[in-house]
């Protein structure tokens, strides 16, 4: 900061509420929770890199302690003023599970803002002092003028298309062509492609500040990092390096021009958070801030050794959602990034940790789930689970609670079977299509509950699952260990990278099947940042370490493979202009008056003759009948086996069937608009091997 931290500064008591730093005019109120804290002290930092601190505030329990809150108040201390805390308290890890050490330097968990300038991971792990190269947390403002910005409540989930993306990915690589790559601010100068796209919403992998030095040993000495910022340390904080300069305090303002400019887009922001675990690992991992200040509270311990951390996530600890205080946190915590962020929505990271009680087991009337279902801040916000843990917890379709959404994994999976050509599955497929009502209907759900994906971050991307069938991921420094095995993909005839003419042409029909697929589907459909484009990571499916060309956008795509990229342009737009394909109730098959079809009528080989229990079946058609006047009937057909096959149309006085949509042809005639469609005249249509056809009724 500037010469004014030469002074020292005057305190007063200060109060408990609210936790963090709160700036006045005549200062900052500082508050934060430590049950069964002995010793506490402030630190105050003149910059981010200072190695000391030029003040240091001991605070005493009698007049500086509200129940479990410590508080003091600092006159004229100025924003952007650095600070951290140093506390200390009794030595019983074993029976209470007190992870204290005086000598640790502790982030603020209520912090607007970090900075990890000076961090080093590993000297947190050890025994002694770490003030040199410690975190540091920035006192902010939260004065802004939002010039009428309101968070998009209007945006009807039945409409909804996600696109889930990275934003230090999306625009890293040079080809991005924009003046902050990797930042809050490098994805404003992508928001005319978003809006092209035409998705609604952009749902972004971590954006909390995280710790990227959270790696394994192996991972480290290939000099990777954390990339996609599962490892969460500071929840009230954007993080610093999305930042163009978090050192000045920009944490705030530069997420909020961001969240703005994409909302005068007419795009909302979902924000993919993780409070499933956080960055402080295991037992040997380092003190960050919830070990330090009350470990006993905020982790799942083992009741036999408190020094044990039960680990549903696979990352070292889990979140102990129970206590009131952490239920708390976690709900002020979305609270914030709605009313001072005005974010859209929210997708929890292994969600079902959250709902799992104080012995683990899993609790349908969980105390955070309900708290988020009933909250009125959150009342317009889109909340998303994935709906398990790795503790073995699988709650797709049974997640508590009503309006939460949920990452669809059986739609993921049937669809990517179906596509690849196993036989057998057309039924369960019909159950995929129309909203998963096997899964939601008996729960008083609805379609829009099932947030349907074929692919998403952690997995292979759209171009390596139609041409890889094993995982590629030496690069990640494991030994290919990491990475889910089973990928349900299919290379098409060859492994990996080719030239061969007729493989590259299957791969792209495939690529083309998955994408019609997925925006035909009842629900909310979720598309993968790159997908369109048919980006790839080598088979690598699990690229969460690498920051590189590997793990980034690549630019030029949008011109080498500008035919996938108007494809998913026009499925998009084709799914808006046809309210059939975004019911908010489930199809019942049944005659309505005034109407050609019911809303779904199935069909196999022969109209009105599905094969649900050939198991050699490879093929399933469907006539969707028009919900408006105005609106066209489609008849979707969708044959995934090997061989071209011929069909009947259905047959209605006075219709005629136009083809508006076949992959197996070739851009620009695999999607037509209402005006280039030429009638069907034959009562009968070829339909190649490999590909979805898409009939508009009219």
């Amino acid at each position: 900061m500037n010469s004014e931290h030469a002074r020292t500064y005057r305190t007063q008591t200060g109060d408990r509420y609210p936790a963090g730093a709160t700036p006045s005019a005549h200062g900052v109120n500082f508050s934060i929770y430590s049950r069964h804290a002995s010793h506490v002290e402030l630190l105050l930092f003149a910059r981010a890199d200072d190695p000391a601190p030029f003040q240091v505030i001991p605070l005493e329990a009698r007049t500086h302690r509200t129940f479990f809150f410590w508080h003091v108040f600092v006159v004229d201390l100025p924003v952007g003023t650095h600070y951290a805390w140093r506390i200390d308290g009794p030595k019983n890890l074993h029976g209470a599970g007190f992870r204290f050490d005086r000598d640790k330097v502790l982030l603020d968990p209520w912090a607007r803002g970090v900075t990890d300038t000076l961090w080093e991971r590993g000297r947190a792990c050890l025994p002694g002092s770490n003030v040199e190269t410690s975190m540091r947390a920035v006192v902010e403002s939260l004065d802004h003028d939002w010039e009428g910005d309101e968070p998009l409540g209007c945006i009807r989930p039945e409409v909804a298309v996600i696109y889930e993306l990275h934003v230090g990915g999306f625009t890293s690589d040079p080809s991005a062509g924009v003046g902050h790559p990797g930042t809050f601010l490098g994805l404003i100068e992508k928001i005319p492609y978003l809006e092209s796209l035409g998705v609604t919403h952009v749902e972004l992998l971590p954006v909390m500040a995280f710790d990227r030095q959270d790696v394994p040993p192996g991972v480290q000495a290939l000099g990777l990092e954390n990339f996609w910022g599962y490892s969460t340390h500071s929840y009230f904080s954007p993080h610093p390096g999305y930042c163009s300069s978090p050192h000045a305090g920009a944490h705030i303002r530069e997420f909020r021009a961001m969240v703005k400019a994409l909302h005068d887009a007419g795009i909302g922001v979902i924000l993919d958070v993780v409070f499933n675990h956080t960055a402080e690992g295991g037992a040997g991992g380092p003190l960050i801030n919830f070990k330090g200040i009350g470990n006993e509270t905020f982790y799942h311990l083992d009741p036999a050794d408190r020094a044990v951390y039960r680990d549903y996530t696979g990352c070292g600890n889990t979140v102990n959602c129970n206590p009131p205080l952490v239920a708390r946190f976690i709900l002020e915590c979305l609270e914030y990034w709605v009313r001072e962020m005005h974010v859209d929505g929210f997708r929890f990271d292994l969600a079902s940790v959250l709902s799992r009680g104080e012995e683990g087991k899993p609790l349908y009337h969980a105390p955070v789930l309900w708290n988020i279902e009933f909250s009125d801040m959150l009342s317009d916000t889109r909340v998303i689970a994935e709906a398990w843990d790795a503790g073995g917890l699988y709650q797709v379709g049974d997640f508590p609670g009503f309006r939460w959404a949920e990452w669809n994994g059986r739609y993921r999976d049937i669809i990517r079977r179906f596509v690849r050509g196993d036989g057998g599955l057309v039924s369960e497929v019909a159950m995929r299509l129309t909203g998963s009502s096997d899964l939601y209907q008996d729960e008083d759900r609805l379609p829009l509950n099932s947030v349907n994906f074929v692919t998403c971050h952690d997995g292979f991307t759209l171009q390596d699952l139609v041409s890889y069938e094993q995982k590629r991921n030496e690069a990640n420094g494991e030994e290919n260990r990491d990475g889910n095995d089973n990928n349900l993909s299919w290379n098409c005839g060859i492994e990996g990278d080719t030239d061969d003419p007729q493989i590259t042409a299957l791969r792209r029909r495939q690529a083309r099947n998955f994408m019609a697929i997925l925006l035909l589907s009842q629900g909310m459909p979720m598309i993968t940042a790159g997908d369109e484009v048919l980006r790839s990571q080598r088979g690598n499916n699990n690229a969460w370490c690498q920051n590189n060309p590997l793990g980034w956008f690549d630019w030029s795509l949008t011109e080498r493979n500008s035919d996938m990229l108007r494809f998913t342009r026009e499925m998009i737009a084709f799914r808006r202009r046809h309210p059939c394909l975004m019911h908010t109730r489930f199809l019942t098959g049944e005659e309505r008056e005034g109407r050609r079809f019911p809303d779904v009528s199935w069909h196999g080989e022969l109209l009105h003759r599905p094969a649900w229990d050939d198991p050699r079946s490879t093929l399933l058609a469907c006539t969707l009948g028009a919900m408006e006047s105005w609106e066209a009937d489609l008849h979707i057909i969708m044959n995934m086996g090997g061989k071209e096959v011929q069909l009947f149309l259905p047959e209605v006085p006075g219709l005629h069937w136009y083809r508006a949509i076949d992959t197996a042809r070739e851009a620009p005639d695999d999607v037509l608009q209402p005006e280039q469609q030429v009638v069907h005249s034959a009562a009968a249509c070829r339909v190649a091997a490999h590909s979805v056809v898409v009939f508009e009724g009219r």
